[in-house]
């Protein structure tokens, strides 16, 4: 929907008022639907429902066009607010279950707000328009509970705004990395396998390779060593961790092996202790930076699984510093640079930054809390990146720092993160001997700078539309003769490249130029090189960049001079 008279309405509140424009509409149409949340959400929102009967396309089309009129009629939007038995008995008469449940939850004595829009009444804190001229999933994500249907929706301030979004839809669709995916080749997943794992296709591992070598030596760079450990461990390490306890809904079943229960694990952080714990640590061996690609194994449920970006098993790029208290504001701020380092070299420059805080399900001391929270603060405030405080966001152990960043399409994905844990290393008793001959306790912080490999592989694939840098590009230079007369010139050239490492692929088919050129450009390879009878007695290469008509001529030593240096400096722009 868009309306040119809203601008004096920031997006979120117009939304958030379509949200209820469109569950009074599925109201009138379909009375015996319930209603449960309607948020906002980047670029719109949505709205679950809980019905018998599954929404069809014609249905949508028929909630569009009641969202209109109700529109037209220009309903005035009313605020109220009630009692906690009010509001109980009032959504109890109107028969929804689920607000019913949602109010149990607010505090006795607590002031609950509804929004009222002729017939249809809301909880809401707001806020909304004056007016309404003015604009699968399971209950609480609990697959035992009803199924609901999601309804999504977006409302622009005008034409213009919405056109622009549309026409992004449309770029993420060509850019969608499931599509790209096999069409360069690059991974796929099998049901034989099972859902959630992940194939990677010579291509696809070879980008991969890269970018792994890269993190393990710029990890080496930044004062780190790296670890290895095992993919499964006995079901008693995960409840000394409280894995068990708090996140027993993502283990996958135990299995029992010689009568003891195994798990595969779903974190890497109890194997990094173990290490530390294997002898005696001074305040002298502190800080200690310890860094591993550990795969990991989450049972995601089926209908949230997405690519790879939501999957089961997924290799997290997890690194853990033990340090000092005295030591955790410099490591921090250590860890941010790393971060933004990282991210700058694959071509993401844009962020946003959150600083999570305690949730409510949580453990440890206010004081351990509050100079967590202290240490990452002063950390972004000294790395002067501009940060919002997401109030309960933090996990249960600790307060956090997440990254999301910003993509060719403006859009924000979550990868990097920075937690502090005091949790941990009081469960696994874990010590060092101080400047004072006393035992102290560690401070852990968790950190992932690319998040998991899938899901940065996904994002970069989306972020290029599969057009990978030079460094990345899993073939970096193809070679095209015009006929098979320059073939031996082609296999000559190809050495000469792949003396200085770079990855040459050469279509020696018996073919149209102009079509190799095609099949060249559609495999999204930075660099063709054009191989006709000139070439062969200049000794030079006609190059031609992949989305470029130019051709340029040059001597292949000058040609590979250019190259390396685009590789060297990772050029994000090989157009």
């Amino acid at each position: 929907m868009s309306n040119p008279n809203q601008k004096q309405y920031d997006l979120e509140t117009l939304r958030h008022s379509c949200a209820h424009l469109m569950a009074q509409a599925v109201k009138q149409l379909y009375p015996e639907t319930k209603i449960t949340i309607g948020p906002v959400i980047e670029d719109g929102f949505f709205y679950d429902f809980h019905r018998e009967e599954p929404f069809k396309p014609e249905d949508l089309e028929q909630i569009e066009h009641r969202m209109h009129q109700i529109a037209k009629e220009g309903l005035e939007i009313h605020r109220v607010e009630l009692s906690h038995n009010d509001a109980k008995n009032i959504f109890s008469a109107m028969g929804e279950n689920f607000k019913v449940e949602i109010i149990e939850d607010f505090a006795e004595g607590e002031i609950i707000s509804a929004y009222t829009q002729g017939e249809f009444t809301d909880l809401c804190r707001g806020p909304h328009v004056e007016n309404t001229k003015d604009p699968a999933s399971y209950w609480r994500g609990d697959e035992r509970k009803a199924a609901l249907q999601r309804i999504y929706g977006t409302a622009w301030h005008d034409k213009k705004e919405l056109k622009a979004y549309l026409n992004r839809l449309e770029e993420a669709k060509k850019r969608d990395h499931r599509k790209l995916g096999k069409e360069l080749d690059l991974y796929s997943m099998s049901d034989d396998v099972g859902p959630g794992l992940i194939l990677w296709h010579p291509k696809g591992a070879r980008i991969r390779y890269l970018m792994e070598e890269f993190w393990k030596q710029e990890h080496y760079n930044n004062g780190y060593e790296l670890v290895y450990t095992p993919h499964a461990a006995k079901t008693d390490l995960w409840k000394v961790s409280g894995h068990m306890e708090f996140y027993k809904e993502n283990i996958f079943p135990p299995m029992d092996i010689e009568g003891k229960e195994y798990v595969m694990k779903p974190m890497n952080c109890p194997f990094h202790i173990q290490i530390y714990k294997t002898r005696l640590r001074s305040y002298r061996d502190l800080p200690l930076r310890w860094a591993e690609l550990g795969t990991v194994y989450r049972y995601e449920r089926s209908g949230v699984m997405h690519g790879l970006l939501r999957v089961r098993g997924f290799t997290q790029d997890d690194a853990h510093l033990f340090c000092r208290q005295d030591q955790l504001e410099d490591e921090v701020a250590k860890v941010l640079k790393f971060v933004l380092f990282i991210l700058r070299s694959f071509g993401f420059w844009e962020h946003k930054v959150f600083l999570s805080t305690r949730p409510e399900k949580s453990v440890g001391s206010d004081a351990d809390w509050e100079t967590a929270t202290a240490a990452l603060e002063a950390a972004l405030k000294r790395a002067e990146l501009p940060y919002e405080v997401d109030p309960g966001e933090g996990v249960f152990y600790g307060p956090k720092i997440d990254i999301k960043i910003k993509d060719s399409l403006s859009r924000y994905w979550q990868v990097s993160t920075i937690q502090v844990d005091f949790n941990l290393p009081e469960r696994f008793e874990m010590t060092y001997i101080g400047e004072d001959g006393n035992k102290h306790q560690p401070i852990m912080i968790h950190r992932a700078l690319m998040g998991s490999l899938e899901r940065f592989f996904g994002c970069l694939i989306e972020h290029y539309a599969g057009a990978f840098p030079a460094w990345l590009a899993p073939v970096q230079v193809i070679l095209l003769p015009i006929t098979d007369n320059q073939n031996p010139y082609a296999e000559q050239v190809a050495s000469r490249l792949e003396e200085e490492g770079i990855r040459v692929e050469k279509d020696l088919r018996n073919e149209k130029i102009g079509f190799k050129i095609r099949e060249a450009q559609l495999q999204k390879i930075p660099y063709m090189l054009v191989l006709g009878d000139q070439e062969i007695q200049a000794k030079t290469v006609a190059v031609r960049k992949r989305k470029s008509k130019e051709t340029r001529v040059m001597p292949v030593e000058d040609f590979l001079k250019e190259l390396n240096e685009l590789i060297e400096t990772k050029a994000v722009d090989a157009e």
